[in-house]
């Protein structure tokens, strides 16, 4: 049972899978709060009962699955809608992901939370122990989305004003990983934090 957990969190494109996996290679459970967002969602389980009922059948496809795509259109530019979506299914996420920490046998866990800054950080989330924000220069990210998902500048600029700004994601942090250069100072900066959190965690036993 991991009593020490620590957060991932970072921008769009920033990275964050590629630093969970390296922190996964060395032995460390992780959570991931979209994996928990697409169970919770599954046929049969209330949550999509409950977001069926708030936008209507349309937002399930022939299979009786969440249709993501008419979702996020009825949530993109309808604030209300959005939060209804959130209220849904953010306390269920933060249930489930707490469950999975709680449960993992290694010395601590992570739990990969993408809008941990725009859902309230640490008011939201006050079992954490440490923030792990990944972070790089704006106009790196900008062009790491682009060539990832093959999509325009404009549509890219827009993706990344619709999350918290680089500074609101700092000012969470307890530590911050540099996604702006090699492969392998990534490798160093992760081995780094997985040694500090061991010791850490020691005195959580």
């Amino acid at each position: 049972m991991a009593n020490f957990i620590v957060a991932i969190t970072g921008g769009i494109a920033s990275g964050k899978s590629a630093v969970c996996e390296r922190f996964a290679a060395l032995g460390v459970a992780v959570a991931d709060a979209d994996v928990a967002a697409r169970q919770l969602v599954e046929p049969g389980m209330p949550a999509l009962a409950e977001i069926v009922a708030r936008f209507g059948p349309a937002v399930c496809g022939d299979d009786g699955r969440l249709d993501r795509r008419a979702l996020r259109a009825h949530v993109f530019n309808d604030a209300v809608a959005r939060h209804d979506l959130e209220a849904i299914l953010h306390p269920r996420i933060r249930v489930q992901l707490q469950r999975e920490c709680r449960q993992a046998t290694t010395p601590y866990a992570m739990v990969a939370i993408p809008l941990l800054t725009e859902v309230g950080g640490r008011a939201a989330y006050p079992w954490l122990q440490r923030i792990v924000v990944v972070d790089l220069p704006e106009a790196m990210q900008l062009a790491r989305l682009q060539a990832r998902d093959a999509i325009s500048a404009p549509l890219a600029q827009q993706m990344l004003a619709a999350q918290a700004t680089r500074s609101q994601r700092l000012a969470l942090a307890d530590d911050v990983i540099d996604n702006s250069g090699s492969l392998a100072a990534l490798d160093a900066q992760v081995s780094a934090l997985h040694q500090r959190y061991v010791q850490l965690a020691s005195a959580f036993l």
